[in-house]
């Protein structure tokens, strides 16, 4: 299927919502004048606050950041898919003259996190914990899914998926405590939520497969998983994983998660099929550290993994 995809740079200039794509990065550069810092600062944080699902700054600082993307593809026969990711950056200031420009910096990052939840929120209907540190959200005809990092322990993760999913009338109804998998019977369909606790994070899944026919290309193999990857960082890329090294260069396939047709233009040489299971997988950008994270993918899933133009691996669940 070819589908129309958009970009609407003209939504932002107008500060409107917008609707196919914005590519948004919060950082806010250190001035030399701490006055000024702190009215501009503060002035923003006032607008994000506002309207914070239509924020885009598009400045830097070294104190607190948030980088987020979202995209939405139309077609034929209301076809719609959508997807969103953010990364959340938390450095430490060295003196009190930094902590203390970091105030109106920390007042736009939170504004702009907490439009980035209710954006995720209002599209997908399933909710994301707070103090995540990645976050991606997809809603396809396919899949509807929720992937959250954050430094909450697995208990609080699961009290806090337990009440708003309560709260919605969806019904608990297999649980192993072993692994805190649990499925949710719901009028859309069952629900599954999977927790895991990996080095000083909880890892948050939640999602719904839909009914939808995928195109071949974004199909697992049956019984199999699948991995797809991207590069949306303007450097090259590595990415290994069982014991295969994929080299990325800038902006290699990163457009896979934006529809099942782009998914299907990815080379083969950035797909991988897999038994399902725990893999390592390490994500290295040029000129960056490398990076390490342990993925659980189930047979009959397909994953894309990116990596972001802050050195994160960001995953996200697509069929």
């Amino acid at each position: 299927m070819n589908v129309p995809r958009d970009r609407c740079d003209q939504d932002q200039d107008k500060g409107l919502p917008p609707s196919d794509f914005v590519e948004t990065g919060i950082r806010i550069m250190k001035s030399r004048t701490l006055g000024a810092l702190l009215i501009g600062g503060l002035v923003a944080a006032t607008a994000v606050l506002a309207s914070p699902v239509a924020a885009s700054l598009g400045r830097t600082s070294e104190a607190d950041s948030i980088r987020f993307s979202w995209s939405r593809t139309t077609g034929v026969n209301d076809y719609l898919d959508e997807t969103w990711w953010a990364v959340r950056g938390h450095d430490t200031p060295d003196n009190f003259v930094e902590r203390l420009l970091s105030i109106p910096v920390g007042a736009v990052a939170r504004g702009a996190g907490a439009g980035f939840q209710a954006r995720v929120s209002q599209g997908t209907g399933l909710p994301l914990p707070e103090s995540w540190s990645i976050a991606t959200a997809k809603n396809s005809p396919f899949i509807t899914s929720v992937y959250a990092e954050t430094p909450r322990d697995l208990a609080a993760v699961l009290g806090f998926y337990r009440t708003e999913l309560g709260k919605r009338g969806w019904i608990e109804t297999v649980l192993e405590p072993d692994r805190a998998v649990i499925t949710f019977t719901t009028p859309r369909g069952p629900i599954l939520l999977r927790l895991s606790r990996q080095d000083d994070r909880t890892i948050a899944e939640l999602s719904l497969r839909r009914p939808g026919i995928a195109n071949a290309g974004l199909l697992p193999r049956p019984g199999q998983a699948k991995l797809m990857l991207g590069n949306t960082s303007d450097a090259a890329a590595v990415i290994t994983v069982a014991d295969q090294i994929i080299k990325l260069p800038a902006h290699a396939g990163e457009n896979l998660a934006d529809s099942d047709s782009a998914a299907a233009e990815i080379p083969d040489s950035q797909k991988i099929d897999l038994p399902p299971g725990r893999y390592k997988v390490t994500l290295k950008v040029d000129g960056g550290a490398a990076e390490s994270r342990e993925f659980e993918i189930a047979a009959n899933e397909t994953r894309g993994l990116l990596a972001s133009k802050d050195g994160a691996l960001v995953p996200m669940r697509l069929y």
